[in-house]
């Protein structure tokens, strides 16, 4: 056995470590650990005076250290010491740093200093710093570097191209995108879904069309690109016809097609292809993506088949406050407020924070159902106790509320308190509960505001007639029609719809064109017979003409509500719900029709119009007469 002595003697033998790889070993807990210039600098002169080679230094690290500061020249001559090859991949690696993190504007001010010290940019460059031109949509500089990349030869580059094309198309400078889309020498679907989706956000649907027909090779994107664009100009018709062309295409939908399509199967109403799109998404495994939940949610709510809306929502593996508010808000819609209220009770327990969409749920739900208290609560509690500042639609909800209850001065005077200028919607509501109570004066202080505000819109207009034609005042009715007529504000015409096999067949009050016009009024009169002897009485004071009771009697039998459903009763298997699209608010008479009648048929009579869903089963209506 080895005594200690010789083992001593014996390490003795060994030549020490080399000074060198000692001062590495040494300097191995600092090279990553400064934090500024001065740091670095201090730990450069460590190297120097232990003698250790500064290619050990994390060049990337130096870079992004030094890149805002004064001490970017200093970095700059670190790495021509260093490298043999151009510098720029360094400084690019914190350029896609700044230019994805929260303060993009940084990967500008990089950007400009490595031009002042001439590093020579690459199409990696470019890249990132359209990138963050895009996030601060900065079409100035975005210009800037484009003609940068076309002198540096860069124009044929495409990645590029379509970068500043869709920097020119989200500032809004169509007139050069649309001169780069010309003079590009190549295009790939990427570049023509930039320009279809441009146009479409900007409102030209038709051009955006027009570039779609040319297009030589269309991908999903393409068509959900113009589905969408369609949906949000208003256009749900075209929607969906533009999606039953995509089947044909045979192009597989992706979520986002799901989630556009849906949508216009809500705006119309098209529960049928509705529940085809959502059986496809089903199908696909989009039941997992929240996006597309929510929507079909809102789908079935505005299609009138709540308790689907209940059966997604309550499916969901995942909810947000979206999903949330978009249950509370349907079942606000469909008269249900006792349990949108609880709903929101169950989500405040689950720790989901209610936004300002959750709120204009729960106060449409206390407005249609009369609950005041409960309203004045609500509106009190947002900002109190969840931080959530009213905006101009919820100050119109507390108006509806206190107008729907006739409390009119108390509403009037919340008006006229509101820290921020009413607009039409919140006058309108007003003027809505002065016809309701009948309160002319308020009425003509309300319509001198919306003729100020919304000078076109008809609807405020025929109110205030209404309000006059009920007190008999036909003089005033009639000024307030001549006034129409010099300003060239033409009356809404009213229509019902009713979609039976895919088709959607629809009609307006006194409607004579529809190829079955004359068994529906053969069946109304059968039907009218059985009304009268449950005490249906024609409520002619709706009809604000000056015309005989049996004329007026004549105009109320011939309401396109009352003609659609006649129709769908004609139509459509016993015991299957009619549903009903209307445009305007469902008058008193059909209301009270309605209701009667869905106790004669025993069928239940789904109507949704302006405002609200309105579900007659058993001679009552979902609404229980507030509306």
């Amino acid at each position: 056995m080895m005594s200690s002595s010789s083992l001593s003697s014996s390490l003795h033998c060994f030549p020490p470590p080399s000074p060198t790889f000692q001062n590495l070993k040494n300097n191995d807990r600092l090279i990553h650990n400064f934090n500024t210039p001065l740091e670095l600098k201090q730990l450069h002169a460590r190297l120097i005076k232990t003698n250790t080679p500064l290619s050990i230094l994390p060049l990337t690290k130096v870079a992004f250290v030094c890149a805002l500061s004064p001490s970017f020249s200093y970095a700059h001559q670190i790495f021509s010491h260093l490298l043999e090859i151009p510098q720029t991949s360094i400084w690019n690696s914190c350029l896609i740093r700044f230019a994805e993190g929260d303060c993009p504007s940084n990967a500008l001010l990089l950007f400009y200093q490595m031009r002042l010290f001439d590093v020579l940019p690459d199409t990696f460059t470019c890249s990132f710093v359209l990138k963050a031109c895009l996030k601060l949509s900065d079409v100035v500089n975005g210009k800037t570097i484009h003609g940068l990349f076309q002198k540096l030869g860069f124009g044929s580059n495409l990645f590029l191209q379509n970068m500043i094309l869709n920097l020119y198309g989200l500032c809004g400078e169509m007139g050069d995108a649309m001169l780069l889309f010309e003079k590009m020498p190549q295009r790939d679907a990427v570049t023509w879904n930039i320009v279809i989706a441009q146009l479409a956000k900007r409102g030209d649907i038709d051009g955006a069309y027009g570039f779609f027909l040319r297009m030589p090779n269309k991908n999903v994107r393409s068509w959900t690109s113009m589905i969408s664009g369609f949906v949000q100009c208003g256009k749900p018709n075209e929607a969906i016809d533009l999606f039953m062309k995509l089947e044909d295409e045979a192009v597989r939908p992706n979520e986002v097609t799901v989630v556009s399509v849906l949508a216009a199967c809500a705006d119309l109403g098209d529960l049928d292809l509705g529940r085809i799109v959502h059986e496809y998404s089903t199908k696909s495994g989009f039941k997992r993506n929240v996006h597309v939940c929510n929507t079909l949610i809102d789908m079935y709510v505005k299609c009138g088949c709540l308790e689907n809306a209940r059966r997604v929502f309550y499916e969901m593996e995942e909810r947000t406050v979206v999903s949330w508010s978009a249950m509370i808000a349907g079942l606000a819609m469909h008269g249900q407020a006792e349990e949108a209220l609880c709903l929101f009770s169950e989500m405040i327990k689950l720790g989901v924070k209610p936004n300002g969409v959750t709120f204009i749920g729960l106060l449409h739900a206390c407005s249609h159902m009369g609950l005041i208290d409960e309203g004045r609560r609500f509106f009190a509690s947002m900002t109190a106790d969840y931080g959530v500042i009213p905006q101009i639609e919820h100050y119109g909800c507390v108006v509806d509320l206190f107008s729907r209850a006739g409390l009119l001065e108390e509403a009037h005077e919340f008006i006229l308190s509101m820290p921020i200028k009413p607009n039409g919607v919140v006058w309108g509501a007003l003027l809505g509960g002065c016809k309701v109570h009948k309160n002319i004066d308020l009425a003509e202080e309300a319509i001198k505001h919306l003729s100020e505000l919304d000078p076109l819109n008809d609807g405020y207009y025929v109110v205030i007639s209404n309000i006059y034609a009920e007190a008999e005042r036909w003089e005033d009715a009639a000024r307030v029609r001549k006034l129409m007529k010099d300003r060239g504000v033409k009356k809404t015409s009213g229509w019902s719809s009713i979609t039976v096999n895919g088709v959607v067949h629809e009609f307006v009050a006194g409607d004579q064109t529809h190829p079955q016009a004359e068994d529906i009024c053969k069946i109304w009169d059968k039907l009218l017979v059985k009304m009268k002897r449950r005490g249906y009485a024609p409520k002619t004071s709706v009809v604000l003409l000056d015309m005989e009771e049996k004329e007026k009697e004549k105009f109320l039998y011939r309401h396109s509500e009352k003609l659609a459903v006649v129709f769908g009763l004609m139509t459509t298997p016993e015991g299957t719900p009619i549903r009903i699209m209307k445009n305007l608010r469902v008058c008193e008479d059909c209301h009270a029709a309605l209701k009667i009648i869905s106790g004669i048929v025993s069928r239940e009579i789904i109507v949704r119009d302006r405002n609200r869903f309105h579900c007659f089963r058993d001679g009552q209506c979902s609404c229980r007469d507030f509306w």
